[in-house]
């Protein structure tokens, strides 16, 4: 059973959110994640192949092909990166052909205040994915992190504080969430198998 979780990360803050998440997902038995990146959209793009740094680029086999989808950006005034909507905006293939549909997902962010619109951003993510016929997994309160965080943390997803200069280290309850959130999808993606 494959969990993709494909993430865009400028600072790396997101990009180390997705591999705790992956820890989640890989403590499901059967479960294994799959991490991997968005292009940066750029005024100019260049012929890459390959990110400059962190995780593969997402295909779009590997998105028709998952059994759970876990997706994550940084959080842009509220909303996800251009570079997150870009990659989900490409998706019409797989909304007409109905390859998301049925399936688990959920979503991550991370921003430089505690009030820079995390929970806006998780659900500007979550949109997409409902059109796709997605089934939403969030964080319960029984998640006992969510009730306690004074850092990231919410029910729509998990989240971090990475601070103006982002050097806030992940929380003990971020990293905690983190993990849960990955756990819960693998779980459900299962059990719906």
């Amino acid at each position: 059973m494959k969990v993709l979780i494909v993430y865009d990360s400028r600072l790396g803050s997101v990009q180390k959110m997705a591999r705790l998440i992956a820890r989640g997902v890989e403590s499901v038995e059967g479960a294994d994640a799959l991490v991997r990146s968005v292009p940066t959209v750029a005024l100019e793009p260049s012929n890459k192949e390959l990110p400059e740094f962190g995780d593969m680029y997402v295909e779009a086999d590997e998105l028709s092909n998952c059994d759970a989808l876990i997706i994550g950006s940084p959080t842009r005034f509220g909303n996800m990166s251009a570079s997150m909507k870009f990659f989900l905006d490409g998706t019409s293939a797989l909304w007409m052909s109905g390859a998301l549909s049925g399936k688990p997902a959920a979503v991550f962010t991370s921003s430089s205040s505690m009030h820079g619109g995390q929970e806006s951003t998780l659900l500007s993510m979550l949109n997409p994915l409902l059109h796709h016929g997605m089934v939403i997994c969030g964080l319960p309160y029984s998640e006992k992190a969510l009730s306690k965080t004074v850092t990231g943390g919410t029910p729509y997803g998990a989240s971090h504080v990475a601070g103006s200069s982002n050097t806030n280290p992940i929380s003990g309850d971020e990293k905690a969430l983190c993990i849960a959130l990955g756990k819960r999808v693998a779980t459900l993606a299962r059990q719906l198998s």
